[in-house]
């Protein structure tokens, strides 16, 4: 499988849009209220932003064939060259490796065009797959946030998963 990373496309809407108001996903993303179309279509219009500038850049997970799911960078700090990243695969697409090499090659990306020494995830407690993702592409769990989220009237930890780059 011969994965790639692009910016999004307006083509991207109808996806971006199910994705972000999929109520099931909001408990990973701290998500409370749907997005509209109109502001996705913003997202996707501003989307050439540099992460630098942006403080943020979401990317497309694809190959010839499919789009996969997205992976973000956010919250970019220049002056100490970090950034949070997210991943969402689509359902039918996961436990394939994608996430892995997604990982890989949104790395590759920020070595190879971004000053960047750390990537971190923020991760509930709850969300297994994506713990057991990042520990097994090196990430390292560094901090427990305790009842960090409320979400469907209960408490969960944020795990704080940390990857140093460039050592």
């Amino acid at each position: 499988m011969k994965l790639r990373l692009r910016a999004l496309e307006p083509s991207d809407l109808e996806i971006m849009y199910d994705t972000e108001n999929d109520k099931s996903l909001w408990v990973y993303s701290n998500t409370s209220s749907p997005f509209s179309k109109h502001t996705l279509k913003k997202f996707i219009e501003n989307s050439h932003l540099d992460i630098i500038e942006h403080k943020q850049v979401r990317l497309v997970i694809y190959d010839k064939l499919n789009s996969y799911g997205f992976i973000d960078l956010f919250d970019y700090d220049h002056v100490s060259r970090r950034a949070g990243v997210g991943i969402i695969i689509f359902e039918k697409f996961r436990s394939k490796g994608i996430g892995s090499l997604s990982l890989k090659l949104i790395e590759q990306h920020v070595l190879n065009h971004v000053p960047m020494h750390q990537l971190y995830a923020n991760i509930s407690s709850n969300n297994i797959d994506s713990i057991s993702l990042f520990k097994k592409n090196g990430y390292n769990e560094v901090g427990v946030k305790k009842d960090w989220i409320f979400y469907n009237n209960k408490f969960y930890d944020e795990l704080l998963f940390q990857k140093i780059l460039n050592k």
